[in-house]
């Protein structure tokens, strides 16, 4: 059931509700942040990010996005503070962009849309697995990042530089010795809310941290990431682009900052 969903007419985000009636849960992702109605809350922590390089072991194509998977049972990648409390290990990193640069990312803000969005993807180590840890209110704790345009992103490079080894749906690669910490802003001022994954299942069960500040991405960059396919090899080819859902309703959530 779950293979059947993407982003076309025929089986994109307004059609996921006939096969995951979560859809129109009371938590749902992404959501339009409006920052003057958020509130800022002082009792926040700190993020607290610290990677193993070394843990980071492939890259993959999987007809939605790409992923650059991390270690599994690896202690060493790890977020604390921000709104969680305990430990939350680092399960993959993945990226939703759009056709044109006036459209890509998840969440907006003030209804305003960047031409893409980091997502990395933690999961709560009092759970025995990260798919144990999916299904749980307090499950998952997804950072997300804006990337607007601007100058080249040398730190991206890296990741778009394996993109010709995984150009279609099921390809992947060795991808190693990289820190994710590096695609982060200077700034980790946050907005966090309760919500979910915004591919199928859909499950409500991530905590948001949204971070205000983006990172740059160059116009070329963001060609290189439009050159993926939602394709297999063999298949007709589809480019890769639009891959994110619309913002959902708040439905009474409170959406908080750790800044004024």
């Amino acid at each position: 059931m779950s293979h059947g969903w993407g982003y076309g007419a025929n089986n994109g985000p307004e059609k996921w509700g006939e096969d995951f009636p979560v859809a129109n849960g009371p938590r749902q992702s992404p959501i339009n942040i409006v920052p003057k109605e958020a509130q800022y809350d002082s009792t926040l922590k700190s993020l607290k990010l610290k990677y193993d390089p070394s843990n980071a072991n492939g890259i993959l194509n999987n007809g939605h996005s790409f992923q650059v998977d991390y270690e599994d049972d690896a202690n060493s990648s790890i977020l604390t503070g921000g709104p969680i409390s305990g430990t939350y290990r680092l399960k993959q990193f993945h990226f939703h962009w759009g056709a044109s640069n006036d459209r890509g990312s998840e969440h907006t803000v003030n209804g305003i849309k960047f031409p893409c969005e980091l997502h990395l993807v933690h999961w709560n180590t009092k759970y025995p697995s990260f798919g144990e840890a999916a299904s749980q209110p307090d499950g998952l704790a997804v950072v997300g990042v804006f990337l607007k345009i601007g100058a080249a992103n040398p730190r991206l490079q890296k990741v778009l530089d394996a993109f010709d080894s995984i150009m279609t749906k099921g390809k992947q690669t060795v991808f190693a010795n990289f820190d994710p910490k590096t695609l982060l802003p200077g700034s980790l001022d946050f907005w966090t809310y309760d919500g979910s994954l915004t591919t199928p299942p859909l499950l409500e069960s991530v905590s948001w941290i949204v971070l205000k500040e983006p990172i740059s991405v160059s116009p070329v960059q963001m060609a290189r990431f439009r050159g993926l396919f939602f394709t297999g090899e063999g298949e007709a080819p589809c480019c890769m682009v639009d891959n994110y859902r619309p913002p959902q309703p708040l439905k009474g959530r409170q959406v908080r900052a750790s800044f004024k």
